[in-house]
C-alpha cells in the first residue's frame, strides 16, 4: 500500500461512537451525513490491531502531524498493526461517509487463531514484530454487518452484547478463505491481468444482478475457463460466484426495502425473483425474518 503525502486542513472535529465489548476489545463507529469533513481522533498504542471499514462515502488516515495518508474508500477495508510504534487514529470523515472500526489487543486476537497462527500472515513466528498494513474489499456478508452496526436501533441495554456478536461474526467473514484456493496453490492469481478479469466478472454479475449469466458465459466473457473463474473468484472474494450474487441481491433488497419506495413484489422483481414467495424464501434464508416484518422492525 502506497503512503502518499498529504496536508492537514482547518476541519471541525467530531467524537467517535465507542462500545467497549470486552478487556482489549472494542468497536468506533461514526456517521458523517453532513456537508462538511469531520476530523475524529483517538489514541490507540502499538498493543492494539485496527481493522477499518468504509461501508459509505471515503476517509483518510494522517500519520505523523500529517506527513502521510492512508486513505479509504466506500466498500473497502483497511487494517492497520505496527508493534513498533503508537497508531493514534486521526481521521478525516468525508461528507456522507460511514466508517465501522474493530480494535482489538495482539493478546486477545492472537488468541482467537491459538490453534493455527499461520492462518494469519502477520501472526506467523517470522512476521509477528513486523508493522502490517492491508486493504480489502467488503463483501455483502461483510456489508450487511457493518449497516447492522452503523444503524443499530434496539434496546440500548443490549448494544454491547450485540456488537460483542457482529464485531466476531465481521472478523470470521473478513479471514474467511477457501481451504482448497490457496494462492500459492493457483499461481495463475498472481497474473495481474487475471485479476483484473476476475473483478470484470463481479462487475458483470453486479450489473446484471436480475438476469446474471451462467457460469460458463461469465467465464466466456472474461476470458478464463470455467475452473480458474471458479478458483479464483473464491480465493478473491471468499465465496462462490452465486453464494456472492445471492448476498449482494440481499444486500440491495434489504435497502431498496429501507428507502420505502418498493413493496415487497417490486424489490423482488429488481433482484431478480419472478415470484413473491421465491423472495420472501431468499430473503428470510438470508435475514431470518420476512421482507415485511424486517421493514417494521426498521421503522
Amino acid at each position: 500500500m502506497k503512503l502518499e503525502k498529504s496536508t492537514l486542513k482547518s476541519i471541525a472535529t467530531g467524537t467517535f461512537d465507542e462500545v467497549k465489548l470486552e478487556e482489549g476489545f472494542f468497536v468506533l463507529t461514526s456517521k458523517n451525513d453532513g456537508i462538511n469533513t469531520k476530523v475524529i481522533e483517538r489514541e490507540i498504542d502499538s498493543s492494539y490491531i485496527q481493522f477499518h471499514f468504509c461501508n459509505k462515502g471515503s476517509a483518510a488516515f494522517m500519520f505523523n502531524q500529517g506527513s502521510y495518508t492512508l486513505n479509504i474508500n466506500e466498500e473497502t477495508s483497511l487494517l492497520l498493526y505496527n508493534p513498533q510504534h503508537d497508531l493514534p487514529i486521526h481521521l478525516e470523515l468525508q461528507p456522507h461517509s460511514w466508517l465501522v472500526s474493530l480494535v482489538i489487543s495482539i493478546e486477545k486476537f492472537h488468541a482467537l487463531f491459538s490453534d493455527d497462527a499461520n492462518y494469519v500472515t502477520f501472526l506467523t513466528d517470522d512476521n509477528k514484530d513486523k508493522k502490517y498494513y492491508k486493504d480489502g474489499i467488503i463483501s455483502p456478508s461483510m456489508a450487511v454487518v457493518l449497516n447492522q452496526l452503523i444503524s443499530f436501533n434496539l434496546n440500548s441495554s443490549i448494544k454491547a452484547l450485540y456488537f460483542k456478536g457482529k464485531a466476531y461474526e465481521l472478523l470470521s467473514l473478513f479471514f474467511n478463505r477457501s481451504e482448497d484456493a490457496d494462492i500459492e496453490q493457483c499461481p495463475y492469481l498472481v497474473d495481474e491481468v487475471n485479476v483484473a478479469k476476475l473483478k470484470k466478472a463481479k462487475d458483470i454479475i453486479i450489473a446484471n444482478l436480475a438476469e446474471p449469466p451462467t457460469l460458463q458465459e461469465l467465464a466466456d466473457e472474461i476470458d478464463l475457463s470455467l475452473k480458474k473463474l471458479k478458483e479464483g473468484f473464491k480465493q478473491i472474494y471468499g465465496d462462490s460466484v452465486f453464494s456472492f450474487l445471492f448476498d449482494y441481491k440481499m444486500e440491495v433488497a434489504r435497502k431498496l426495502l429501507e428507502s420505502g419506495d418498493y413493496n415487497v413484489n417490486e424489490v423482488g422483481l429488481k433482484v431478480g425473483y419472478s415470484t413473491g414467495s421465491h423472495f420472501i424464501a431468499a430473503f428470510k434464508k438470508k435475514f431470518g425474518t420476512t421482507p415485511k416484518k424486517y421493514i417494521m422492525g426498521s421503522s
